[in-house]
């Protein structure tokens, strides 16, 4: 099989691969051949747009980007996904995290079908204005390929309500409708409580149902030390989830580098991580805080690095919440030799097919309890689409949840995806004997069953 895709786009290639040979090594094929012929419908994106966004920067000057809208899968609902601003974008990063979005979707059990697009522009060391003009020009454009009942786009890297509502309101213009068009909404204009912090908290909502079926219901968050990568929303709802459940954060990182606990004792603090969001707000990076004499004294900061090869001592549970391949394989090998037991992402794709590997072998060969468990991203970290999907029906419905009703919500989405994985795995996937079932395997199966019988039924394969 292959992904009919150029050779030059390899995050695409990577994440086909990645579906592609789970769905390969377990008894899908064996027991739905016709699932082949899928597989090669639903691996080709069902539109493409790109465009230009000219916009004047504070000089006076003409700037030019490209935009992009990659419409992957429409199957179980309108294209969803989010809108990513960074000089790294390219069309195989965005058909990469649309792929990994259909399925991901999916596994929410909420109708929403996938997508991805976002533009290489650089919000960082703009001003507001410029920012302005340059998201008023990008939609000017995407505005002609979006709709809430066609794509509902959302925020992703560099997009964050600010953004968002200049996008809307440039929409709301052009087409003068007030529509749930757009998801990560201010909170008095149609946005959902729990949204910035749905991903963060939806990882850590899934590795606790990890942490308990491991150890039969006798293990928590509580004494567990945390390794966290990032310092955005993710990362940082993350770790509070995790110390508001009686766990010790030990890193964050940013682009430039990793601040991590100095020793074996001590985690980051609701203030400390409050801190690093409020310079993140300023588009600042993590060195600035570290310098400081509150936290030198109780943190180092390495250059250049990432966390998990840096952390001192044991490290019980790593999520990895910044970008795609941020976990090598030889830093799985790290990972596992530093006591970790559960590694859960909150990026999109995080770990490389290396790292999956590692953990993968070694879960087949040690006994549940002694076995690392991995949890893929479209999995764990489904939170923030879904709680985007609640936003949707609330708009639609013209009404407003209280914070624990979503967040109830989120908690049941999130054990739903777990569950649904565990037993698709154990359905088709045969584990040695005593070790725990393969997350990866079940929820690529379980996610993309469910999108390629929606897709037979409409006629998209026979």
């Amino acid at each position: 099989m292959t992904a009919q895709n150029l050779p030059s786009e390899p995050e695409f290639e990577q994440a086909y691969k990645e579906l592609a040979s789970t769905l390969e090594n377990s008894t899908l094929f064996q027991k739905k051949p016709e699932y082949r012929k899928a597989l090669q419908v639903v691996s080709v994106p069902e539109r493409i747009v790109q465009f230009r966004v000219v916009w004047e920067d504070d000089a006076g000057n003409v700037q030019i980007n490209r935009g992009f809208r990659v419409q992957f899968n429409s199957a179980l609902g309108p294209y969803k996904g989010g809108l990513r601003f960074h000089p790294s974008v390219n069309l195989s990063i965005l058909k990469f995290l649309g792929f990994e979005q259909i399925f991901k979707n999916a596994l929410t059990g909420l109708n929403m079908g996938g997508g991805k697009g976002g533009s290489d522009f650089d919000p960082k060391g703009k001003s507001d204005n410029e920012i302005r003009r340059f998201c008023v020009a990008f939609m000017t454009e995407l505005c002609k390929h979006i709709g809430q009942d066609t794509d509902v786009p959302a925020g992703d890297i560099g997009v964050t309500g600010r953004e968002v509502g200049f996008m809307f309101g440039q929409y709301k213009k052009i087409r003068n409708q007030w529509e749930g068009v757009l998801t990560g909404k201010g909170g008095s204009w149609g946005g959902s409580l729990i949204r910035p912090e749905a991903t963060g908290y939806g990882v850590v909502y899934y590795t606790e149902h990890m942490i308990k079926y491991a150890s039969g219901g006798k293990e928590s968050f509580a004494g567990k030390r945390v390794a966290i990568s990032g310092s955005g929303n993710v990362a940082q709802y993350a770790a509070l989830k995790v110390i508001e459940l009686g766990g010790s954060v030990v890193s964050l990182s940013d682009s430039q580098g990793s601040l991590i606990i100095n020793g074996e004792e001590g985690s980051f603090t609701e203030e400390e991580i409050n801190q690093i969001a409020a310079i993140k707000v300023e588009r600042k990076q993590i060195s600035e805080l570290a310098s400081t004499a509150a936290f030198s004294s109780k943190f180092k900061y390495i250059p250049g690095a990432r966390p998990w090869t840096n952390i001192t001592g044991r490290i019980d549970v790593a999520l990895p919440s910044a970008t795609q391949n941020e976990v090598s394989g030889e830093e799985a090998k790290a990972l596992i030799a530093a006591g970790c037991k559960f590694i859960a992402e909150g990026s999109n794709m995080g770990s490389t097919q290396e790292a999956i590997d590692v953990f993968e072998a070694h879960r087949e060969a040690n006994k549940g309890g002694e076995a690392i468990w991995y949890a893929p991203g479209k999995a764990a970290n489904a939170g923030g689409v879904a709680v985007s999907g609640l936003e949707m029906a609330q708009n639609s419905a013209r009404i407003n949840w209280t914070r624990e009703e979503v967040d109830n919500r989120l908690k049941n989405i999130m054990e739903d995806c777990f569950k649904n994985g565990l037993a698709t795995a154990q359905e088709y996937v045969t584990p040695a004997e005593g070790s725990l079932p393969s997350l990866v395997a079940g929820s690529n199966i379980a996610g993309f069953t469910k999108v390629a019988e929606a897709m037979k039924d409409h006629g998209d394969w026979w």
